[in-house]
């Protein structure tokens, strides 16, 4: 069109020359110089007007054809998440939506591929959000609003807070204290020589090669971590343990090691933090939970004395050597020996034994269920079964067996772990954290920080290298991230105080990244989220 005008207005030749040149110059037919000039007739009539290009148009997708994607994306709902490709292909192939659209076969595999990539599915590995299976047991909830959050918001009165894990905030409340409180938080986690990263660039041209079998050598690391100070350490001194965990190594983790950290921990902070508060926490790992060997339990108790010629009735425990270390049978397993279970208490403090008196007929016999109740007034325990089957009682029952009755006793139920009785015989407090909740300790989110910088060193199968490694890569960890991990946990604290769930609080937590509390319009905000879906 714009050849044609040109040539009209510059060479003096007719309407007719000029559009036939005009077609010749592009190496087109009189056809097209026809069409040039029914073109150019309407466009001087009307500038606006121009000729529309069909080009392309008759392959258009289907997709655009009246609500024929809706109506995949319903069909695509209602099957669930585990959706493919040949879903498609086999609702288009159905007589009433070929019917509908006029189709006379269904589509492709490949071009239901397309369309999954249009309707904005993609084809990777399923996103991985925070773990809440277990958020709302009811013993867990108990605990949760009954115990640890009370604790904490106790706790918060006299800790420091940070904005931004840098400038801490000075509040105007009063302090009833006037100590610093410090929370360290405790927790183990293991790092593999041969895990590196794996997802990078490729080159098209690179090859396989050949790779270790197995996550190959471990290093376990156990340590305390505080949003005021980080990682456990003052100087050259170090609360952090590195443990090579295997039978064929340096064993494995237990209650003793535990003891002889926090007691590591205990000294440390005598010497360089004795004018503040701390506290532990610890998750509820058995080895953290353990009670002493011989601690009460009416688990395995018989109602009635143990009989002549039967075995003493205790607690079996370890035979720990001469040298302090645990004794092994010829079979490799642990040697065991029984011990008596220590004494029970009266509600006025007095203790109780379980066994007969010296100068008792049966000196030295386990009583049995039914005598030490009676003891402590339950009359007519003799009368009562030693334990409803299977040991499943009905809800609300606590004296519809003898070992109920003494499972729901105060001495029973209060009895300290000999991680408590270690840390609070000097002076120290301790807690401990929910499970499933591993949200609200952030010393997780440091491991996993730590984890990713600990993959990008080169592949050695060195144990010193992994030592080495998982070193600088824990070092490596900011005082400022780990205080914004602490903020985070905070977060997640103040949703699950105002009573949401596990789902709710992850969906709080991240819409208000940054705070230490969430507004107090976060429930209004949660029902329209969870109406608008």
């Amino acid at each position: 069109m714009k050849t044609h005008l040109w040539i009209y207005t510059s060479e003096s030749l007719t309407w007719i020359a000029a559009s036939l040149k005009a077609a010749s110059t592009h190496q087109r037919s009189t056809h097209t110089a026809q069409k040039i000039r029914e073109w150019n007739r309407s466009f001087l009539a009307d500038h606006g007007k121009m000729p529309l290009n069909l080009y392309g148009a008759w392959s258009a997708s289907m997709l655009d054809k009246g609500d024929l994607a809706q109506e995949i994306h319903a069909h695509l709902q209602s099957i669930g998440k585990w959706v493919s490709a040949t879903d498609i292909v086999r609702f288009l192939d159905t007589d009433e939506i070929k019917s509908r659209y006029g189709l006379k076969r269904t589509i492709s595999l490949a071009t239901a591929q397309r369309w999954m990539h249009t309707m904005d599915y993609r084809w990777t590995k399923e996103l991985s959000g925070q773990y809440v299976d277990g958020h709302e047991r009811e013993d867990i909830v108990t605990y949760r609003q009954s115990v640890f959050l009370p604790t904490m918001a106790e706790l918060q009165w006299n800790v420091r807070v940070w904005k931004d894990g840098i400038e801490e905030i000075c509040e105007d409340a009063p302090r009833p204290q006037p100590r610093w409180t410090v929370i360290w938080y405790h927790d183990e986690s293991t790092f593999y020589a041969n895990d590196r990263r794996k997802v990078r660039w490729v080159r098209s041209d690179e090859t396989a090669v050949p790779r270790p079998k197995g996550e190959g050598a471990s290093l376990m690391v156990a340590d305390f971590i505080s949003a005021d100070y980080g990682w456990l350490r003052f100087g050259d001194e170090s609360a952090r343990v590195l443990f090579k965990a295997g039978r064929s190594r340096e064993g494995y983790f237990t209650n003793e090691d535990i003891l002889s950290q926090v007691s590591n921990a205990m000294d440390i902070l005598d010497r360089h933090r004795p004018d503040e508060d701390h506290v532990f926490i610890f998750d509820n790992a058995t080895t953290h939970l353990k009670r002493p060997d011989d601690a009460l339990s009416a688990r395995k108790m018989s109602k009635a004395p143990t009989r002549e010629g039967f075995p003493l009735w205790g607690v079996e425990t370890n035979v720990i050597g001469d040298d302090g270390k645990l004794l092994y049978g010829p079979n490799g397993k642990l040697l065991k020996q029984k011990v008596w279970m220590g004494d029970a208490q009266f509600a006025d403090g007095r203790p109780q034994s379980l066994y007969f008196p010296d100068g008792h007929p049966r000196a030295g016999i386990f009583k049995g269920m039914a005598i030490i109740l009676q003891e402590r007034g339950f009359a007519d325990a003799g009368t009562i079964r030693a334990e409803c089957p299977k040991f499943k009682c009905e809800k609300g029952a606590t004296q519809c067996c003898c070992r109920r009755i003494l499972f729901n006793q105060p001495d029973f139920v209060n009895v300290p772990s000999t991680l408590e009785t270690a840390c609070q015989t000097r002076g120290y407090r301790v807690f401990f954290l929910l499970k499933f909740h591993c949200e609200l300790n952030f010393i997780e989110q440091c491991w996993g920080d730590a984890k990713r910088k600990y993959r990008l060193n080169p592949p050695s199968s060195s144990e010193d290298d992994l030592e080495h490694n998982v070193v600088a890569a824990l070092d490596s960890v900011s005082i400022v991230k780990m205080r914004r991990f602490a903020t985070r946990a905070l977060r997640f604290m103040d949703a699950y105080r105002r009573g949401l769930n596990g789902r709710q609080a992850s969906w709080a937590a991240k819409k208000y990244r940054g705070h230490r509390t969430l507004p107090n319009s976060i429930l209004d905000e949660l029902a329209a989220q969870e109406s608008s879906r």
